[in-house]
């Protein structure tokens, strides 16, 4: 089975750097094959490509996404029948349309075959610029990317980075977005947000399903219709996207899990508004962030949670975020016992809260995500 990786991003943006930190750390003992396009230019960065053992087939007749579309599918059909890698990467051209490029690998007439996704590189700094001055291909370079990384975040102010992040959030409400600098990253962290491992979705299922797990003795009295906490509400932004309609295929079952959290419960759900356990009214509220946070600024939030009237009835609260004093802060929460330590940079700062009758507004205040 060969996988094909498409990246993405106008030139400048930092795709060759991002590829390069990729073979050499997120794609260890595959045969890769880097195809690249550049427009007009003959491959310059063939050189260091080739040392890392990778083989190049340099097309440098045009653009991939126009005049390249025939050519470009005899040229993949020919380097897969002879080299047989393990994954392709496709460097196209920095202007051009996305979706053209998907097409043009969609049209390839082989099996074993499988797209394995479309990064698109941003340029945090000048994002704005591009929307204004390329918009139909950027945008379209936004909307179909499967994950988005951010490139020269350094330096960028606070608000700068979360408009950039809202804006393309507007255009793509579901794909992964790295906003951490990616020296603080290996490179199978970043193979992880291209291949959607690890999401927000997926800690907020692990808690969940942890939650469950302890609280069987919690009973809980609820006069509200339970319908309202059967999904599990997260919003990548404040713009309280409905997540459940853009599940990527591989969440199926999780998908299943946020309609019924216990399946063997649906009888007793049914016929009892009143006592019953608190795993079956949990909700979920989970927030990605690229704001820094103090210690001190987490463990405040972690004891306020223990506020019934103000919060809920908070189980389980977790999260990875970035510090303030350049660290990240790595937290866990059991009622009565916040843990707040340093650890390991993430993709994006995320935080997740888990409870009974959860108060989110008053979540997404406390930790101002």
């Amino acid at each position: 089975m060969t996988k094909i990786t498409i990246f993405s991003g106008f030139l400048g943006a930092g795709k060759t750097t991002l590829i390069k930190k990729l073979i050499a750390e997120g794609y260890k003992g595959e045969k890769l094959m880097l195809i690249e396009n550049e427009f007009g230019q003959i491959g310059i960065d063939g050189g260091f490509l080739q040392d890392s053992g990778v083989e190049i087939t340099e097309m440098n007749s045009g653009c991939i996404c126009c005049s390249l579309v025939g050519d470009f599918k005899t040229a993949l059909e020919k380097v897969l029948e002879q080299y047989h890698p393990d994954r392709i990467l496709i460097e196209p051209s920095g202007v051009g349309k996305l979706s053209d490029v998907i097409r043009a690998v969609q049209n390839i007439d082989m099996h074993d075959v499988e797209l394995d996704g479309f990064t698109t590189v941003v340029d945090a700094k000048k994002y704005k610029m591009y929307m204004k001055n390329f918009g139909e291909f950027f945008d379209n370079q936004i909307t179909y990317a499967s994950c988005l990384i951010l490139s020269h975040t350094s330096g960028l102010s606070q608000d700068k980075l979360d408009d950039c992040v809202k804006s393309l959030r507007e255009k793509n409400p579901k794909a992964p977005i790295v906003t951490t600098e990616w020296d603080q990253l290996t490179g199978a962290q970043l193979v992880d947000a291209m291949t959607q491992k690890n999401t927000l979705d997926d800690e907020l299922k692990a808690l969940l399903e942890e939650a469950a797990k302890h609280d069987h003795h919690h009973h809980h009295d609820d006069d509200e219709d339970d319908h309202d906490h059967e999904h599990h509400h997260h919003d990548h932004d404040d713009d309280d996207h409905d997540h459940e309609h853009h599940h990527h295929d591989h969440d199926d079952d999780e998908h299943e899990h946020d309609h019924h959290h216990h399946d063997h419960d649906d009888d007793e759900h049914e016929h009892h508004h009143h006592h019953h356990h608190a795993d079956d009214v949990f909700t979920s509220w989970g927030r990605e962030t690229a704001r820094p946070y103090s210690a001190d600024e987490i463990k405040a939030c972690l004891e306020a949670l223990s506020d019934e009237q103000k919060y809920g009835t908070v189980l389980r609260a977790k999260g990875i975020v970035a510090g303030t004093d350049g660290t990240w802060i790595h937290f866990d929460y059991v009622p009565g016992i916040p843990d707040v330590r340093t650890g390991s940079a993430s993709t994006i700062g995320r935080l997740c809260v888990i409870g009974a009758d959860l108060k989110e507004d008053a979540v997404s205040e406390l930790f101002k995500a």
